[in-house]
């Protein structure tokens, strides 16, 4: 042991030693456990305060963001319906030019029809939609319309009648087919 003097060992080596003997005493002796906690403790509370402090700027943002999504989304919505009333409004207008056509087309028809022999417009009439035809003929003469339904072949004029029939009878709906 006479080698372990302070002849061998500088003051401050020896200072040292001491220094880190009393550093690794409370490890030893199971005050570490007691100071673990307390630097939990410390360090829970420091992330309780950290998250405190953001949770309210972080609930703003996500509720900016969810905001800023919902105006996309709406003015989106806004967009398409705008494009869908357009295209209506096309529509509309397409269908009132169609019908005002159709109007004058069929007074047109009938008129043809009317002047045409019973012979000469059944063959015609049998070979377009019934419905076209059931429709002509319900708008001519009785006496003419019974002649066309004659030489129509009896298949076709007994299907046309069917749908003059039920044109004629008010428990039924409006489209005859």
């Amino acid at each position: 042991m006479k080698f372990m003097t302070s002849t061998v060992f500088s003051p401050r080596l020896r200072n040292l030693a001491l220094v880190a003997g009393m550093a690794l005493l409370p490890l030893a002796s199971g005050s570490a456990q007691e100071q673990k906690p307390a630097l939990d403790m410390a360090s829970q509370a420091e992330i309780q305060q950290f998250c405190t402090s953001i949770a309210d700027p972080a609930r703003d943002q996500r509720y900016l963001l969810q905001k800023q999504e919902l105006e996309k989304l709406q003015a989106d919505v806004d967009q398409r319906i705008a494009v869908l009333e357009q295209r209506r409004a096309e529509y509309e207008d397409w269908l009132t030019q169609r019908n005002a056509f159709m109007k004058q087309a069929e007074g047109n028809l009938v008129e043809i029809y009317k002047k045409m022999k019973a012979d000469a417009a059944a063959p015609q009439l049998q070979e377009v939609n019934p419905l076209l035809a059931a429709a002509i003929i319900m708008k001519l003469p009785a006496r003419q319309s019974s002649l066309i339904l004659s030489e129509m072949e009896a298949e076709k004029a007994a299907m046309v009648a069917a749908i003059m029939s039920s044109a004629a009878d008010p428990n039924t709906s409006k489209d005859p087919s």
